[in-house]
Parts: C-alpha cells; sequence; structure tokens
C-alpha cells in the first residue's frame, strides 16, 4: 500500500480539524475558524511547528523503500533458477555420498564439488548484472524528481516568507502569484484576476478561473472555483488561500491512493519465460525419471556408485536442459536496449519492461501536453472582409498570415490592416508576456493571452502601436468574460483609447459599431447574425474564440468621458465599477480562433503506428469538440469522428450492470473496440477503458503527464510517463519515462522494443536448440551406452557420454558470445510494417518449438555419431581406437562429442537468425556474431589443448583427421537446417 498507517492517521487528524466541513460549501471566515488561523497573518512560527509535527510533512506518502539485499535476492526468483538450484543441490549431494564412501587411502573424487560451485558462480554473476542494470535505471528516474519544485510563499507571523513545500501545514495561508506551482489544497480568501492551469488534475488545457465565492452546491473537481489544489500552476492573477489538505489528504493524494489497489503485472516476456522454464523442468524430471526407473528395472542399482552416476545423470540432464546462460544473456540484451532507449530519450525502470512497449497493440494516450503541445496558438483571424490563417505552432514567434481558401493576400489589402487591428487589440488588453530564454520561449501568464501576443508578432502586429501605454484596466473575470485596459497615444497628445477581448458574443453586445475597411460604420443586425455564425463555426471546428473591440475615447483625460464619475479632485479612482461606461459604444475589429495545437511530428508518429497495427487512443478530460478535432488532424480518427464522454460510458456501464448478474461488461467492451476518442473523463473512466481494452486481448501501453493518468498509467501493460511536464506521482506509477515528453519518441520506443523482441526470440531459438541437442544427447548416449560403445558390454551401471562441466563450458562460454551477439542483431526492414503479437501468443510458438526440436536431434545424432567413431564396439567405429583402453577411448570420444556439439552450435547460430530465411542471406551483416564465433572457437581450442583444463574438463588434444570428423559432422546442423527451411519456403508458397 503506498499510504501507510501513519500518513493515514495524519489524514484522519486533518480531517478532524476541519471537523467534516466541505470547504467549498463553507465561507472564508468559517474556514479559517475551523482551522484555527487569522488569514490577515497566518500562522506563527510555532504552531506551525507543532502542526508540522502533528500532521507531518506535505508529501505523499511512499511504500517504504525495498532494501538492497532484497532488491538483490529478487533476481534468484526464476524458474530456470530454481532447477540449477535443485541440479546444485543433488550435485553437492552426489559429492558428499562419494567423498563419504571413498575406500580409505584411495583417491576420493574431487576434492571440492566443482560443478555446484561453478553453477553458484553464474547465478551470482547474473543476480549481480541484474541489480547493476536495474540499479542504473532507478538513479536516472530519480534524477527526474529534481525537476520537481521545492519552495512556496506562505504568510507567517504577518510577513510573507519562503519555505519548503514539504514544511506547509493545514492553517497556512498560502500566497498565490503569476507562475506559482500550487503545493497543497486550500480554500480561497482572496483572488484578483486569479486563473489556475489544472490539466494535470483535470485534463483542462484551459486554465480556470477562481474566485472566493462560496458555492452553493457541491460540484465536481473542475468546477470548485474557490478552491485551489496541489499539483496545479498559476497562470495569472495573484489570490491567497487557506491550506485545507497536505500530502496524502489532498485530492493528488486521493488519486495516489488509488494506485494502490493496483497490482504491478508480469510483462509478456516474464511470463514465457516462466512457462519455457516450467516446460524445461518437467521435461527434465521427466526424462530422469524415465531414464532411472528403466535402468533400476534392468540392472538395478548394485552399489553405492550406481546410485552416485545416476545422480550425476540427473544433474547432467539439468545443465544440459537449462540454459544457464539466458538469464544473464537476457538481463545484458535488455540492458543494452535500455541503454540505446535512453539515448532516444525513453529511460526505462525495469528491464523487463522494454520488450512490452514493442508488443503493444494499443496506445492510449492523453491530449493536453502529449498528444499537443501545452501551448495555445492563435489560427485563424476573421474580421468584417475575410478571414486568415496564422502558421506557426506553439510560443516560437514565427510563422505569416495566409489567405483561408485560397488567393493571395497582396490583392487584399484592406484584409492585412483589419487583421493587424484585431491582433493589436487584443494584445494591447494583455497581461500575458513573452520571452526567449537561453534560446527557448518562455511564457507568463495565461497561455491564451500569450497566443495572442505570439499572432502579433508573427505578423507584425504591433509596429503601429508601439506608441500606446497602458493606463488603466478592467480585469478579465468569470462574470464579465472580458478584459478591457485604457491606453494613452503618445503621437497623438495622448488621447486615450480603449482596448477590448473577451467572449464573442458577450464583447459584441457592447458594440454599435464595426471597422470596415479601415472605415467605421453602424454595427447591423446582420453583422451580429454573421459574426455569431461565425462564432458557431469555429467553435465547432474545435476553436476557443476571443472578439477584439476597441473604441477611441477623444479625449486625454478620463474623467471628461461622458458617464464616468470623478471625485472633487477630478480623479478617477474605481475605474473597474464603472466598466459598462467605459465599454459602451465600442468598434469590432474580429475575432481570433485559438487551440493547442498538436505536436507537429505526432501525425506521422500516429501514422507509423497504424503502419504497424496499433491502435491509437486519446482519453481526455477536455470537450468533446477539441478532442475530435484534435484526434482527426492525427490521424487517430476519420474527420468528423466523434468523441465518447465519460458520462456515456457511465450509461454503457449501468447498462451492463442492469443486464445478467451485474457483472457484464459486454456494451462497455463494445464500446472500446470501436471508439478511439474520449472526453471529460475521469480519472476511473481512464483504468475502465485500459481494463476494458486488456480484456479484449489487448496489450496496452498508456501515455500521460498529469496526476489523472497515473491509475490507468499504473495499470496498463506499460505506462509511460512524461519526464518534463509529469506529475511525480504518474513517474512514479510509470514503467517507463520520456525524458523529452515528445509522443514520437514512443514510437522510436516501439521500435526498439520490437527490434529486441526479434533478437530475444533468435538467441531463445538458438540456445533452446543447442540445449535440446545437449539433453538428446545425454539421453540417447545413457538409452544408447552399450550399443554405441559408450558403456562396456560386461559393465552395468550408468556412464554419461558427456561430463557435466563440458556442458557447463557449453552453456555458460562458447553459447553466451553468439548468444549476445544475436542481441544486437540489426533490425530488419519490415520490423514496423507487421501487426504486433497478440497477448496470447506464445514468444516461443509452434513453429520455433519445431526447429528447436528439429535441430536438437540433429545435434545429437552427429555428436554421438562423432563419439561411436571413437569407441570400441559402436557402429562407425575406427579400429585404430582397439589399441586404447576403454578409459582412454572415452576421454578422446568425450572430446569428440563435445568438440562436434561446440561447433554444431557455432553452425546453428548461422541458422537461427531467421525461421525461414536463408543463413546465407545478409550472412556478414551482424559483425559482431562472426567475432563471437571467432571468440568461441578459440576458448574451444584453450579447453583441449591446456594441460590443465584437460584435467578439468577431461579433454585430450585431438588429431587434425578428428578436426575434420568434427566439422564435418557440425556441419551437417547448418546443412540440414537449409533443407527445412527450404521445403517450409516452398510450403508458405502455395
Amino acid at each position: 500500500m503506498i499510504e501507510d498507517a501513519a500518513s493515514t492517521g495524519e489524514v484522519r487528524a486533518q480531517q478532524a480539524l476541519l471537523n467534516d466541513i466541505d470547504p467549498s460549501l463553507a465561507g472564508a471566515a468559517q474556514v479559517a475558524e475551523a482551522l484555527g488561523v487569522n488569514p490577515d497573518t497566518g500562522l506563527s512560527t510555532e504552531e506551525a511547528k507543532r502542526r508540522l509535527e502533528r500532521f507531518g510533512p506535505n508529501e505523499l506518502a511512499g511504500a517504504p523503500p525495498v532494501p538492497k539485499w532484497k532488491k538483490f535476492l529478487a533476481q534468484f526468483q526464476d524458474p530456470l533458477v530454481y532447477l540449477l538450484l535443485a541440479a546444485t543441490v543433488i550435485s553437492v549431494i552426489a559429492w558428499f555420498i562419494e567423498r563419504a564412501n571413498a575406500v580409505p587411502g584411495a583417491e576420493g573424487g574431487e576434492a571440492l564439488p566443482f560443478d555446484a560451485i561453478v553453477i553458484v558462480l553464474i547465478l551470482i554473476v547474473n543476480a549481480v548484472l541484474g541489480y547493476i542494470q536495474e540499479a542504473k535505471a532507478e538513479a536516472a528516474v530519480e534524477a527526474l524528481a529534481s525537476m520537481t519544485a521545492p519552495t512556496t510563499s506562505v504568510l507567517r507571523d504577518g510577513k510573507v516568507v519562503r519555505i519548503n513545500t514539504a514544511d506547509v501545514v493545514p492553517g497556512d495561508v498560502i500566497v498565490l502569484a503569476e507562475g506559482d506551482s500550487v503545493s497543497a489544497d486550500g480554500r480561497l480568501v482572496t483572488a484578483a484576476s486569479l486563473r489556475i492551469a489544472e490539466a494535470s488534475l483535470t485534463g483542462e488545457s484551459v486554465p480556470v478561473g477562481k474566485k472566493p465565492d462560496t458555492l452553493a452546491e457541491a460540484k465536481a473537481l473542475g468546477d470548485r472555483a474557490n478552491m485551489i489544489f496541489n499539483g496545479t500552476s498559476v497562470t495569472q492573477g495573484t489570490g491567497r488561500a487557506i491550506v485545507t489538505g497536505t500530502g496524502m489528504n489532498t485530492q493528488v493524494g486521493k488519486i495516489a491512493d488509488m494506485l494502490s489497489a493496483t497490482e504491478d503485472e508480469q510483462t509478456p516476456l516474464q511470463k514465457e519465460m516462466d512457462y519455457v522454464s516450467k516446460i524445461l523442468g518437467l521435461a527434465v524430471i521427466i526424462i530422469a525419471v524415465v531414464v532411472l526407473a528403466a535402468l533400476a528395472f534392468l540392472e538395478g542399482f548394485n552399489d553405492i556408485h550406481d546410485v552416485i552416476d545416476s545422480l550425476l545423470l540427473a544433474v547432467s540432464l539439468a545443465v544440459a536442459a537449462v540454459p544457464e546462460g539466458l538469464a544473464a544473456i537476457l538481463t545484458v540484451v535488455l540492458a543494452l536496449g535500455v541503454q540505446r532507449m535512453a539515448m532516444h530519450n525513453a529511460i526505462v525502470k525495469k528491464l523487463h519492461s522494454v520488450e512490452t512497449l514493442g508488443s503493444a497493440s494499443v496506445i492510449c494516450s492523453d491530449k493536453t501536453g502529449t498528444l499537443t503541445r501545452n501551448e495555445m496558438t492563435v489560427e485563424r483571424v476573421v474580421t468584417p472582409s475575410g478571414e486568415v490563417q496564422i502558421t506557426g505552432t506553439g510560443y516560437a514567434p514565427e510563422g505569416k498570415m495566409v489567405a483561408v481558401g485560397g488567393g493571395s493576400l497582396a490583392d487584399n489589402p484592406q484584409l492585412q490592416h483589419e487583421v493587424v487591428d484585431t491582433l493589436a487589440a487584443g494584445t494591447l488588453a494583455n497581461d500575458g508576456d513573452l520571452r526567449e530564454e537561453n534560446g527557448r520561449w518562455e511564457i507568463v501568464g495565461d497561455p491564451t493571452e500569450v497566443a495572442l501576443i505570439v499572432a502579433a508578432r508573427k505578423t507584425g502586429a504591433m509596429r503601429g502601436y508601439e506608441r500606446f501605454s497602458r493606463v488603466a484596466e478592467v480585469p478579465f473575470t468569470s462574470e464579465r468574460k472580458r478584459m478591457s485596459i485604457i491606453a494613452k497615444d503618445s503621437t497623438e497628445g495622448d488621447e486615450l483609447t480603449v482596448f477590448a477581448k473577451g467572449a464573442p458574443d458577450v464583447l459584441l453586445s457592447y458594440c454599435t459599431r464595426i471597422a470596415v475597411g479601415g472605415q467605421v460604420r453602424p454595427l447591423t443586425e446582420g453583422d451580429r447574425q454573421t459574426i455569431l455564425a461565425t462564432v458557431e463555426r469555429l467553435s465547432s471546428e474545435a476553436y476557443r474564440t476571443l472578439g477584439q473591440a476597441h473604441r477611441p475615447l477623444g479625449t486625454a483625460n478620463l474623467s471628461q468621458v461622458p458617464g464616468i464619475a470623478a471625485n472633487a479632485a477630478g480623479q478617477v479612482n474605481d475605474i473597474a465599477d464603472q466598466a459598462d461606461v467605459i465599454e459602451a459604444d465600442m468598434i469590432w475589429n474580429g475575432m481570433v480562433g485559438i487551440i493547442d495545437p498538436p505536436r507537429t511530428e505526432v501525425r506521422d508518429s500516429v501514422a507509423e503506428a497504424h503502419r504497424a497495427g496499433i491502435r491509437a487512443v486519446m482519453i481526455t478530460g477536455d470537450h468533446p469538440l477539441t478532442a475530435a478535432r484534435i484526434a482527426s488532424d492525427l490521424g487517430i480518427i476519420d474527420k468528423g469522428g466523434k468523441a465518447l464522454t465519460g458520462d456515456q460510458l457511465d450509461e454503457l456501464a449501468a447498462r451492463d450492470a442492469a443486464t445478467g448478474d451485474g457483472k457484464g461488461t459486454a456494451a462497455f467492451d463494445k464500446a472500446t473496440a470501436e471508439v478511439s476518442v474520449y472526453a471529460r473523463v475521469a480519472p476511473e473512466h481512464k483504468l475502465k477503458i485500459v481494463e476494458s481494452l486488456q480484456r479484449q486481448g489487448n496489450i496496452v501501453a498508456m501515455t500521460g503527464d498529469g496526476v489523472n493518468d497515473a491509475p490507468a498509467v499504473k495499470t496498463a501493460d506499460i505506462g509511460v510517463a512524461m519526464g518534463i511536464t509529469g506529475t511525480e506521482v504518474t513517474k512514479q506509477s510509470a514503467k517507463m519515462i520520456l525524458a523529452d515528453d515528445n509522443f514520437s519518441t514512443i514510437v522510436a520506443a516501439v521500435r526498439e522494443g520490437r527490434v529486441i523482441f526479434d533478437n530475444i526470440r533468435k538467441f531463445l531459438r538458438y540456445l533452446l536448440s543447442s540445449n535440446v541437442g545437449e539433453v538428446f544427447t545425454v539421453f540417447f548416449g545413457v538409452v544408447l551406452a552399450g550399443f554405441l560403445g559408450i558403456r562396456q558390454p560386461e559393465t552395468v551401471g550408468v556412464t554419461v557420454p558427456l561430463l557435466a562441466t563440458q556442458l557447463l563450458w557449453i552453456n555458460l562460454l562458447t553459447d553466451a558470445a553468439p548468444a549476445l551477439a544475436m542481441g544486437v542483431d540489426p533490425q530488419t526492414e519490415d520490423v514496423m510494417n507487421r501487426r504486433p503479437r497478440k497477448v496470447t501468443d506464445r514468444v516461443i510458438d509452434a513453429s520455433m518449438w519445431g526447429d528447436i526440436v528439429y535441430i536438437g536431434l540433429i545435434m545429437a545424432v552427429v555428436t554421438l555419431i562423432g563419439m561411436d567413431m571413437h569407441l570400441a564396439g559402436g557402429l562407425f567405429t575406427d579400429r585404430s581406437v582397439d589399441a586404447l583402453g576403454h578409459e582412454a577411448q572415452m576421454v578422446e570420444a568425450r572430446t569428440m562429442g563435445f568438440t562436434i556439439l561446440v561447433f554444431a552450435q557455432l553452425f546453428n547460430a548461422l541458422a537461427s537468425r531467421s525461421h525461414l530465411q536463408s543463413a546465407f542471406v545478409g550472412m556478414f551483416s551482424n559483425k559482431w556474431l562472426w567475432g563471437a564465433i571467432g571468440l568461441s572457437i578459440v576458448l574451444q581450442l584453450v579447453v583441449i589443448y591446456v594441460p590443465f583444463l584437460n584435467t578439468a574438463f577431461g579433454t585430450t588434444p585431438l588429431s587434425v583427421m578428428a578436426w575434420v570428423e568434427c566439422i564435418g559432422l557440425a556441419a551437417f546442423v547448418l546443412v540440414a537446417s537449409e533443407l527445412r527451411k527450404l521445403v517450409l519456403r516452398a510450403m508458405a508458397k502455395r
């Protein structure tokens, strides 16, 4: 659970402090009284200290850190490891029995259980590799945590001070200003033109106006205008609020607590590896039991040596069946994938999550800041003479105006003039600012206002308006839905002009005139209807519309304006209270259409995802029209496609609940299978959508940055958080973090994930076919020991064809290098042109098992033939070996079998790169593979020709003719593989 006992107590204590009052429904004075604070002076330093001790720091409670030793031991939690540990125990038991029953004065076998020691050492090396790579990934995630803001302005002892955000307590009075991050939930006491961006919490892309008035009734989170919430940010205005909740007692904390109800799922690769491990383990046990039972029935166990030999057979089978290097190789290949993804700004927190994104069949994404730039942009300007489009997206003032519907603006100077006047009016009636910092454009204030500034700079609209300077302002409020400023003209004797912007329908009601072609004429009813129809059209296209107007006052003295009330000294002190007089008889200039534009690169990314058979789904809290427009622009849905709302999803869920046993999901699942855009959804809707898609057999990736995305991000098969704009809760929930917040990075990650998955299949085919070859060699070598000359006719008991140490050498050294090289095999051209694998598809499917068993049998046959040629009494015996004793024959035969098996597996490395394609196609494209083959050959030469290794591994130097036999027999593996592929290709063409 995320919320521990201590944090639970702190939350209850905070709730008790408020006496269960809903602060949004209570007056500010009542909330202040309940929290024991004077809004004018704030808490005292001493009282704040006491509350900090009582309620705890303003932080989200996290799960206790996992000790390093537990993380290390977790690397051993794998069925393959369990099988090897069992083999280790058997090996140690056999060693003890052999030592205990050694004849006094005679050699008592090995001084140490060498086989067991080697296996344990390999397991430890694998665990260390996995631990180090996961620690590196965690360090990268921790580095991203430094992006969060650390301090907050509060009122303490009557003074505004800056304190650590963690030290904010219930009852503190937070002082808000433009650009501040809100660090706790609170009830507003005062607000002046306050607007807060709540996209990270509600998904709403437009900042929400705030005011301290008490609500008449309980409202949804996004409509609580008198409340502020942790994790949001101030875009405009100032205000003060009494903290009503900190840490886990905030809305963010409640969502974070929802995460504790979801559990981490295994990735498809982890599930498949578990399945393969179980199959291998079961096969080993069955083979061992069958062989030992047959031997016991036919020959019986005559003495303790037969028992030891039988135990060693079991160890050999286990060692042969288990690709000891698989866990380490898989870890290294995934780690290399992690590093490559990091180079593309995708930080993976868990190694096994790398391949999952490559298997994703659905990518669910939030809209604001993920698919869009989260940068409001003026795209359209409509004036009485026509309509233009402003090119360029985002806050960089790069673009120009072009005529809508074709034509040249050069032939319509009248329209150009009107566009300039419209944008200039909107820029003057504006509190935003645009600055360039270190080559990056930064905004101050409301993004909508800054969008007007950017558009004006693109078109040079302010060139003739620098002469105006503001002298008074009537601020924007949610009731007025407009803002006006009064500016003086330095070139016209400081004459005053009113510039206004606001909701077009509202602003239009204050206009009596209209500017057309540089002339002003009365505004007719026909003009009004045309303007309102344009507003409807732009709104249907998901634009947010703002009207602009102006009014020359014809005087330099505000008190001389007809209808304005002034004091005895002729001064006007409260212009905001006389807004109706100032804003009367205005001249309509035009309107702008503003939208949060899609990221320019995302459309190509969505198209590539579709080519790869991946469905893109948008899930947002924004307006349905806006969501549908952005989705169609990006190619997620066709033009005219509709969005499904949260309320409609609730209706579907209710319909399902009313049928059958109340647990049905048919209607909901049908909708999620068909609809790709969801709007006005709550966090629980996102969870249900993801779960519904998973029920349909999809591997679901969920991208997001806001707190509201976190539960769905964690529940998805692969959760992807934004590193820059993402909240801490979402980063902690995700399995992958995009360091550049770029949706296109996901496509690069998908591509890399598919390449990794393809390469994993290649080296699995290689390793498992090699191991099956070893198992068949041991199995048939024991069963046919007398027939092949491995066991002398007059003897009884078990004689294994290859030693466990030889099998370990093959699996850990000669096999490892080629398998690693396959892990970095170049990608194929069709990697993003095929559909994703289904969740029900096996990593090792029937066709691959066919390859594995077929190649395994060929390997066993050529290995045993090679051994038979050097043993007396076999089928293909070279009579020259009769001069040697059986023990010497066995050493040479085992060396032959050992070497043939190694080279057979090297030829198999070339064959295993594809199920159907010939090994000779692109044979030299992977230089690492050829380097690995060369290394494996060198290692085999070392183990055969270095004397002390002859003793350790039971080998002997081979003659030139023996080498010819080894390579000739081993090469038959490649020949047999090519013949099989030839047949399969022919069958596929039919």
